[in-house]
């Protein structure tokens, strides 16, 4: 268990923020388990064969997240300094973190030298660069298909919390974050195996950053380079693979049209076009010229990896979807 306290201004300067990177990372942790949680089951599904397809791709983020993972240096996740970063903003400075960090998060971490990890070692600069576009290639074939929906339940959880800090203060917004994590008399007290005892904040405050992907699990970063960081699962993580209903409504239909309609409904999840064309009862032709129109409108944004091309929903489009409903 680890202790956090918090003094009356650390406890103004901490905040909630999203992490891309985080997500990343931590949904590479669930293919490399022996079993993914039940609850991403159907997402690793869905993802396993272009994962595999692609592994030869990302051999330095592979010898850093190893299978099973229990610690991992902090240098593959930094933390988010703006509430809702987007990738390339993280992928940009973890790029940019200075060599003494690397090298001592790999320290911290007790991490296991293979060639990849010596070369970081040897060329942290260029190992960082490398590191990031790694990860990109790795978010675009496993995670950015499903980043709209993923992204929309955790910005309900930020929201949730602005609320409940708003409602009931620091302890109302911290008391249901988990429950194996606990807020008493100004300290949080967090799970760890790798941790034991109080550590000081030195002044910087706290990140709390929902996760999606490292569900059920709680991770945390105490690190002199950065604020103290603890990542909870989201709220609502259970619902994120549920199928939706794919009953068109009709006033979506009135502004694109019913095949469009249809095949922008049916995005429940990244799907190909023969995919789709099976679910609406189309013909291939006929789905591929509504995504091309969707894809110009903004609504759906397409995702290459090899021979596989899919398409999934913008933020925009879920929006609107959810925003007609059902009827």
């Amino acid at each position: 268990m680890i202790e956090l306290t918090l003094a009356a201004g650390e406890i103004g300067g901490s905040r909630f923020a999203v992490s891309p990177v985080w997500e990343a990372v931590a949904s590479r942790m669930q293919l490399t388990r022996r079993s993914p949680a039940p609850v991403h089951r159907v997402w690793a599904a869905e993802v396993a064969d272009r994962v595999r397809a692609a592994e030869r791709s990302w051999p330095l983020l592979a010898e850093l997240v190893p299978p099973e993972a229990r610690v991992i240096p902090a240098l593959v996740c930094p933390v988010p300094r703006v509430a809702l970063p987007d990738l390339e903003v993280e992928m940009a400075e973890l790029a940019a973190l200075p060599p003494e960090f690397v090298r001592e998060s790999l320290t911290d971490a007790d991490t296991p030298v293979g060639p990849q990890v010596e070369r970081l070692l040897a060329d942290p600069v260029g190992g960082m660069r490398r590191l990031a576009e790694e990860i990109t290639a790795y978010w675009e074939v496993a995670v950015a298909p499903y980043w709209p929906r993923v992204l929309s339940l955790l910005e309900g959880d930020l929201l949730y919390r602005a609320r409940r800090m708003a409602e009931g203060g620091v302890r109302h917004a911290f008391a249901d974050l988990d429950p194996a994590i606990r807020w008493d008399g100004g300290t949080l007290r967090v799970p760890s195996k790798a941790v034991d005892g109080p550590r000081d904040l030195e002044g910087r405050g706290l990140v709390l950053t929902p996760s999606v992907f490292s569900y059920p699990a709680i991770w945390h970063i105490v690190s002199p380079f950065s604020p103290p960081t603890v990542r909870y699962p989201a709220r609502g993580v259970g619902t994120l693979w549920e199928r939706r209903t794919t009953s068109v409504p009709q006033a979506l239909t009135g502004v694109l049209g019913r095949t469009r309609a249809a095949v922008l409904v049916e995005l429940t999840g990244p799907a190909g076009t023969g995919d789709l064309a099976r679910r609406t009862g189309r013909s291939v032709a006929t789905v591929s010229e509504a995504l091309n129109a969707l894809r110009r409108a903004g609504l759906v944004s397409a995702h290459r990896t090899g021979r596989y091309v899919l398409y999934a929903r913008t933020g925009t489009a879920e929006a609107l979807v959810q925003g007609v409903g059902t009827g």
